[in-house]
């Protein structure tokens, strides 16, 4: 009897003699299940593994009388190496499961020598797993784990074309980082810090380190994720009145706390204290700047927690110096650890080393929840805390590669069109092909739609795997629709609706309906828009664009391109849209290069141009 395994390292087929008994030792039957790991779904006999050539050296498969059959279960556990130092409730679990090896310290050279004996590998922030470990491993790393939140050290690209999968421990750390934003919040609105280096000086200056109270002041919470809802809790709890902004928020959820959900601008203007929880991205990166100091109340006061490049911090000291911020309680800094910082030693300002999930409790949580998350993994389970896309068919790949970028770049595009205050719960996607729904597995579709959405504003990975599972936690309900069409490619053209928002560019919205609509397809192997609203159009989705609505008249073209050109400004691609014949238009043009607020400004002005928007894709 011939027994047969996949190698998942060498892509073949090879087949093994089994031993003759009633039941053969190697059916897969017989295996644990953590060994059907990355199994692939149409060969459910088979059995992705790493250490083939072991097995068979370990039967010593050449002889022609077998050994008895060891014990597959001792012989196959995994190995996972713990590079930097993991809790022990953590560790617990993994040696259940496996062969643990924590090996700290070591030097690039000593991680990449030990890598290839280990289908696991668990990191903190310390560890940098680059391309050169993936190539290390040849093939049989099989899960690597960032004990916390962050994945910066990881790459991410290699990870997925070594087919590894990448998972980290998001939630373990959410109490502690609130707690530490309401120690911080108190103990700058009663000068803490400051009274206590004072009295530890030698001095006694009551008078000098009086506080403010915090009962019954408004608290802005920027970012109503895991750690700024606790953080909302706590500060009902002090009897403060809180706001929030978030446009992912569920207004539910705001209301059981007793949150107000309000924009952006509401919620800075009108806070004495602002407590940042929003995650670092192109979006919010230095959004705390002169500008919005300056819509700030005198005397605010800031606490961050988050991510240390969300403020300028040249920008707060100036504001702190002209007492627009009377304090600020800072735990991130764009330099970590900040050097030579004027910011630290001001006066007014609390810091910490980046203690918010410095706690011995959320140590132990996130060794466990990324020991989970890693067992789970080995065993083959599709975890929801996983951060790169998982392994596609090459073919389905390369057929859906062009509709897999439209897609992303449509839920790019159809964001930025939605109004600042606004918060998007609803999107329905229509599909126009001619294939048979199980010839058209939209999946990976609807996967980079919400990607597109969601990741500008959001410090979330979002693959095939997670998608769904974010787009749910995100409160952002996901429906599809499929219109024939006459069409021999797999996907004729993509829409992506918006409901229940305001639009930042009317003309994006569909009056039938009120969605904000935008539709795209793939020419010549290129993602385009084809329609913004009621108009179609005609454009790349490349680099950068601007939407304009004018009056249909002639010159237009030229009005703009050449406020354009006088910047330097290079066109790539330009399509205007219209209705009728000498009423509205839409002005669809491509952009190199981002222009600054002048340029923009200068088009906004043009007496022919009755709304347009600037959207980077």
């Amino acid at each position: 009897m011939i027994t047969s395994f996949y190698s998942s390292s060498s892509s073949r087929l090879t087949t093994f003699p089994s031993y003759n008994s009633p039941t053969p030792t190697l059916r897969i039957s017989s295996f644990p299940a953590r060994l059907k790991v990355l199994c692939p779904p149409n060969l459910p006999p088979l059995i992705t593994i790493t250490n083939v050539l072991k097995i068979a050296d370990s039967l010593n498969l050449s002889t022609s009388t077998p050994p008895p059959p060891p014990d597959l279960h001792t012989l196959l556990k995994p190995t996972i190496l713990v590079s930097e130092k993991l809790g022990d409730a953590g560790l617990d679990l993994l040696r259940s499961f496996a062969d643990v090896d924590c090996s700290y310290n070591l030097s690039p050279e000593e991680l990449c020598s030990k890598i290839s004996s280990c289908d696991a590998l668990i990191v903190r922030s310390g560890t940098k797993v680059n391309r050169q470990l993936f190539q290390a491993a040849n093939g049989r790393l099989k899960v690597v784990g960032r004990a916390g939140v962050g994945i910066d050290s990881v790459d991410l690209q290699a990870a997925t074309e070594y087919g590894c999968l990448v998972v980290n421990a998001p939630t373990a750390n959410t109490i502690a980082a609130a707690e530490h934003g309401i120690a911080l919040l108190a103990a700058m609105a009663r000068n803490i810090a400051q009274a206590d280096a004072s009295i530890k000086a030698g001095k006694w200056e009551r008078n000098k380190y009086v506080g403010v109270s915090m009962v019954g002041k408004t608290l802005a919470i920027m970012g109503f994720g895991k750690v700024g809802s606790e953080v909302a809790r706590r500060a009902k709890g002090l009897g403060m009145h809180v706001v929030a902004h978030d446009p992912y928020a569920p207004a539910d959820r705001a209301r059981a706390i007793g949150v107000e959900l309000v924009s952006f601008d509401d919620a800075v203007s009108t806070a004495h204290f602002i407590s940042l929880h929003m995650p670092l991205t192109p979006a919010t990166s230095k959004v705390f700047n002169d500008a919005t100091f300056a819509k700030m109340k005198k005397g605010v006061r800031i606490i961050n927690v988050a991510r240390g490049g969300v403020i300028d911090e040249d920008a707060l000291l100036r504001a702190l110096d002209t007492g627009i911020v009377a304090q600020a309680a800072l735990d991130v800094f764009c330099e970590e650890p900040p050097k030579d910082s004027k910011l630290v030693q001001h006066a007014n300002v609390t810091a910490t080393p980046h203690l918010g999930a410095s706690t011995k409790e959320a140590q132990e949580g996130v060794a466990v929840e990324i020991a989970e998350a890693v067992v789970g993994a080995l065993q083959g389970q599709l975890s929801a805390t996983a951060v790169n896309a998982p392994m596609v068919p090459p073919e389905v790949l390369s057929e859906l590669a062009p509709y897999v970028t439209l897609a992303e770049k449509l839920g790019r595009l159809a964001v930025q069109l939605v109004s600042g205050g606004s918060g998007i719960k609803s999107v329905k996607v229509v599909y126009r092909s001619g294939r048979d729904p199980d010839d058209l597995d939209t999946r990976l579709l609807r996967a980079m739609i919400i990607k597109g959405i969601i990741e500008p504003i959001s410090d979330t990975i979002i693959n095939l795997v997670n998608a769904d599972f974010i787009a749910k936690q995100k409160g952002l309900g996901i429906s599809e629709e499929r219109v024939f069409a006459n069409s021999e490619t797999p996907v004729d053209s993509i829409q992506v609706r918006i409901s229940n928002v305001k639009s930042k560019f009317q003309s994006a919205v569909v009056t039938e309906s009120e969605e904000i609509s935008v539709e795209g397809r793939v020419k010549y192997g290129k993602p385009h828009l084809s329609r913004v609203g009621s108009f179609e159009v005609d454009v790349s989705l490349e680099g950068n664009l601007i939407l304009c609505r004018q009056v249909d008249q002639p010159g237009m073209i030229g009005m703009v391109g050449g406020i354009l050109g006088e910047k330097n400004v290079n066109v790539s691609f330009m399509s205007v849209g219209r209705n009728f014949r000498r009423k509205k238009a839409i002005m669809a043009i491509g952009v190199d290069e981002e222009p600054d607020k002048d340029t923009l400004n200068k088009i906004g002005h043009v007496p022919a141009v009755e709304e347009f928007v600037f959207l980077n894709l």
